[in-house]
């Protein structure tokens, strides 16, 4: 008999030899999707046939390959949810699940329109429409493979009446105009490594439109800032992800469209610059006639 723990145990020390970080948790996991468990069950079997000792010894040699852990499995967990994912779309991260809380903090309870710009999977749009029950979202996404994916995960989580997708180019003026109207709140994961840096072999899996963004990581960034400045409410918020190299190019390029305040880099967990948000200023004239002031909108994210 060969038990299932035996079989995590070889498997982990395998990936530790191809260089995999995650090698525990990665054998784990591929060994429980191939049996169909809980990865916490694992010690409670006993015996693994030949056949599943086979799919097994495949997906870990996959992974040795350093294929993507989901591309294997075919999911990613996110939020809370269990999305689906494979070759042609953006694994997400756990740490831009850090966007979804402050999100759920800014519309905190009232009814808003919530846009997710270079949605691929629907990881942003989906998060915060599950913890903002009363948010309706567009989700935005170019590539069509992508947008597969997207369509998927919004009728695989129920949200179909909530989530919309929507295929536009975010930095295409009029195409956003007539994607989105107005909004109170715009995430965004986008494209934004520079175009020379390393990455993993993780990441190489990854679509490039998806991962890189010109020489200086801020090609999509800096055409999407003016655009979101057009959609936003008076007031509205906006908050985009970023690489660790460019956040003071993030704030700077918020500042220098003139249409935002409040703005503020933040890390992750581990802290590292992570994202950027800022607030759509109120013009005066609209201040006088009782419109919201974006403090007030920061002013419910930090309650």
């Amino acid at each position: 008999m060969t038990s299932a723990d035996a079989l995590r145990r070889r498997a982990a020390a395998e990936l530790t030899a191809a260089g995999v970080e995650s090698a525990a948790h990665d054998a784990a996991e591929l060994l429980a999707h191939v049996l169909a468990v809980e990865p916490g069950r694992l010690l409670l079997i006993d015996d693994v046939d030949a056949e599943e000792q086979d799919r097994f010894a495949e997906a870990v040699r996959r992974r040795v390959g350093r294929e993507p852990l989901q591309h294997i499995t075919g999911t990613a967990h996110f939020a809370g949810l269990e999305l689906s994912v494979g070759p042609g779309v953006f694994v997400p991260r756990p740490e831009t699940e850090l966007i979804v809380e402050w999100a759920a903090r800014v519309v905190a309870g009232r009814t808003a329109v919530v846009a997710d710009l270079c949605s691929g999977s629907g990881a942003l749009a989906l998060g915060i429409a599950v913890h903002s029950p009363n948010a309706q979202v567009v989700a935005v996404e170019r590539s069509p493979e992508a947008l597969g994916y997207l369509r998927r995960n919004i009728a695989g989580a129920g949200l179909e009446r909530r989530v919309t997708a929507v295929q536009a180019d975010v930095t295409d003026a009029a195409a956003m105009q007539n994607a989105l109207g107005v909004c109170d709140v715009v995430v965004s994961n986008p494209p934004y490594v520079p175009s020379a840096s390393p990455v993993s072999p993780e990441v190489a899996h990854d679509p490039y439109d998806a991962v890189f963004s010109g020489d200086t990581g801020m090609d999509v960034i800096s055409a999407m800032i003016p655009i979101v400045a057009d959609t936003l409410v008076g007031g509205g918020a906006f908050a985009v992800e970023h690489d660790d190299e460019t956040s003071d190019a993030v704030v700077a390029a918020l500042h220098a469209d003139g249409r935002f305040s409040s703005i503020e880099a933040h890390s992750d967990l581990t802290g590292r610059p992570r994202f950027v948000t800022a607030f759509r200023r109120v013009p005066l004239t609209a201040l006088g006639r009782g419109e919201p002031d974006p403090a007030a909108g920061r002013a419910r994210m930090e309650q």
